[in-house]
């Protein structure tokens, strides 16, 4: 098993024995981050050491290399008995790394990118690495070369919490500045206008209210890759998400790893946590100065209760943004292979909440039943029964297509297909189970010629 950590090693003297490419690479990595590098049992320094080095000749046969003066043993002397001699000298509290499998030499080392006091890892448990640096390489064009510089200017500004009180302060700065065209143009400046760029940037910040902002962000309807790149940016940037049960784990993966993490979904008579006290831990957050996203399923002005709570947040003058994301009547049906509308079956589509509280049927029945139109009911399994018996009643043929939709877009979605006089039976004999989104109208029987996802 493979742990992808970082070693710190308060004696930061590293011991060299060899000399082959492998070592070498070893061996300037560790001086690129300040360690200073001893070459052992050479008379003189190998080619390409980095600059710096010390070489020890004429190692004592019966010496050990110690905790006491090594922090770190590199070893790689080009043939496998002679390393085996060499670690067997090593204390065995000092971390060694060597080529092979031999398990006394514990430490690896990832493909790494440098951009000056910043370090970024590719790390495969080193199996693969040419993978590694691949990918590093990749990541390499993507950072600014003014990066380097700009971390570096900072390093001297002190701990930011004494400059930027809450956490929404300090992130929005980070992003800023790391998004903003210093960055880009920082390693072309004289260090003293750099100097005074940051503290400008700096001042901007500390002169911004401290109060947080909340985010609704539409997650989708379930697959990932279907969250928009507005989204994505928003969630990394988070400190605290608010979360419904719709939303998959795939998507909470994507979160800011450090992030605060509250649960408040809903089930059909079971709320985890009611609206009016959703809606306050908004504002509580917000004030306390952080970056608050209200994650929901779908779309947040699509039955997500998006507009109660940012009315709630307008009146306590908290600041936020709406985020869409695409509804589940978009998306379920994309992926279960049924336009919504089309230009012989359907000319507008009508969206309607299915979940009917005590069984109530209060819907303007006689307004569904129309020629070229496609219904989508959200959240109308429980329903469906009142949902097929109303649009009967109210004049819709018993012939017309029907179509459920569980789980869509997800590994798990399924589809079961009928009409109106025989879809709920069909589900009593099926495994369909919530979040279940229903498609009515001539469009569904498109659904054999142009499905893609079976």
């Amino acid at each position: 098993m493979s742990l992808t950590v970082s070693l710190r090693i308060d004696l930061a003297v590293v011991a060299c024995i060899g000399k082959g490419p492998r070592l070498l690479a070893k061996a300037r990595q560790c001086a690129d981050q300040g360690a200073r590098v001893v070459w052992i049992d050479h008379s003189a320094l190998p080619d390409e050491a980095p600059a710096g080095s010390e070489c020890l000749p004429d190692w004592p046969a019966d010496a050990a290399l110690t905790g006491d003066d090594y922090g770190l043993v590199l070893i790689d002397t080009g043939a496998a008995d002679e390393d085996r001699q060499w670690l067997d000298r090593v204390d065995r509290l000092v971390p060694v790394w060597m080529p092979g499998q031999e398990p006394r030499a514990q430490v690896q080392f990832p493909a790494a990118i440098q951009r000056g006091p910043l370090r970024i890892t590719v790390d495969t448990g080193g199996r693969w690495p040419t993978v590694a640096n691949w990918l590093r390489q990749r990541l390499d064009t993507l950072l600014p070369e003014g990066l380097a510089n700009v971390l570096q200017g900072m390093t001297g500004k002190g701990e930011l919490s004494s400059l930027l009180a809450t956490p929404h302060q300090r992130r929005h700065f980070w992003y800023r500045l790391l998004e903003g065209p210093l960055v880009n143009r920082a390693h072309q400046m004289p260090e003293a206008e750099l100097q005074a760029a940051l503290d400008q940037s700096l001042e901007r910040a500390s002169a911004e209210s401290g109060q947080g902002e909340v985010y609704l962000v539409g997650a989708g309807p379930g697959d990932p890759d279907l969250l928009t790149l507005k989204a994505l940016r928003i969630i990394a940037q988070a400190d605290v998400v608010l979360y419904d049960r719709l939303v998959s784990r795939e998507i909470l993966n994507r979160v800011r790893a450090d992030a605060e993490m509250i649960h408040v979904g809903k089930e059909r008579s079971r709320h985890t946590l009611p609206q009016d006290q959703i809606n306050q831990r908004l504002v509580e957050l917000a004030r306390d100065g952080r970056t608050v996203v209200r994650l929901k399923g779908g779309d947040p002005f699509i039955f997500g209760r998006g507009g109660e709570e940012i009315e709630t947040l307008a009146e306590a003058g908290v600041s936020f943004q709406v985020v869409p994301g695409i509804t589940a009547a978009s998306g379920c049906a994309a992926y279960a292979g049924i336009p919504l509308t089309h230009r012989d079956h359907a000319q507008s589509v009508r969206f309607v909440t299915g979940h009917l509280k005590n069984d109530s049927c209060n819907l303007p029945w006689r307004d569904f039943v129309q020629t070229n139109q496609t219904l989508v009911f959200y959240m109308g399994l429980v329903g469906l029964p009142i949902i097929t018996r109303e649009l009967k009643a109210h004049g819709m043929a018993g012939t017309t297509p029907v179509a459920l939709v569980s789980k869509g877009t997800t590994p798990e979605q399924a589809v079961l297909t009928g009409t109106l006089d025989t879809i709920s039976e069909r589900v009593e004999e099926s495994t369909v189970r919530p979040p279940t989104l229903i498609i009515i109208g001539d469009v569904v029987q498109l659904r054999d010629r142009l499905s893609w996802m079976g």
